[in-house]
């Protein structure tokens, strides 16, 4: 997809990563905006690779496989650029969640009163895992040594809690219209 793709360049922009850490990556930071398989990012590297955006370097290891190390290629970084410049905020989003509930008139009212109560519950869940992803981010940014790069990572990570609060105000409501027998 076009976003695992920018994804993985900019993780490798920072610095040359394995895939393995390209994978744990995306699981300590992306992971609660951009869900990725680790069998998604292997295929993606090969693609990038293709493209000429990433280098491979192949370094022996002694008893065990050779570790593939991906750095960025000047084509590689003029793409990530021009794709942060494009323009496009991307808002009309696929929503899978919104298309059933657009339909959920066919299934029972005590069934779809369990899908607002469990939205609501995966949401706050959600929430409170992102408490501790200022920790890691300081960490990481420290790590990194990415200066005010981390400033964007502490936004992204607000954009993610002020959507899951509002999701849980709006199954909120959708449950007390469904209580209330409200007409819909």
């Amino acid at each position: 997809s076009q976003m695992l793709k920018h994804g993985i360049l900019g993780l490798i922009n920072y610095h040359e990563m394995t895939g393995y850490e390209i994978m744990q990556a995306f699981r300590d930071s992306l992971n609660y905006f951009w869900k990725a398989q680790t069998s998604q990012i292997y295929r993606e590297l090969q693609n990038l690779e293709q493209k000429n955006w990433v280098a491979k370097t192949i370094v022996p290891q002694q008893g065990k496989p050779d570790k593939n190390i991906y750095s960025i290629t000047e084509e590689g970084r003029h793409e990530l650029i021009r794709w942060l410049s494009d323009g496009d905020p991307g808002l009309v989003s696929r929503n899978p969640f919104l298309m059933k509930v657009f339909f959920m008139g066919e299934q029972s009212r005590a069934e779809n009163l369990r899908c607002f109560r469990e939205l609501k519950a995966c949401c706050q869940l959600l929430m409170e895992g992102l408490d501790s992803v200022p920790e890691q981010i300081k960490a990481y940014g420290s790590r990194l040594d990415c200066g005010e790069k981390s400033l964007y990572w502490e936004m992204t990570v607000e954009y993610g809690r002020r959507n899951m609060k509002m999701l849980m105000e709006w199954a909120q409501d959708c449950i007390a219209m469904l209580e209330g027998n409200h007409s819909l």
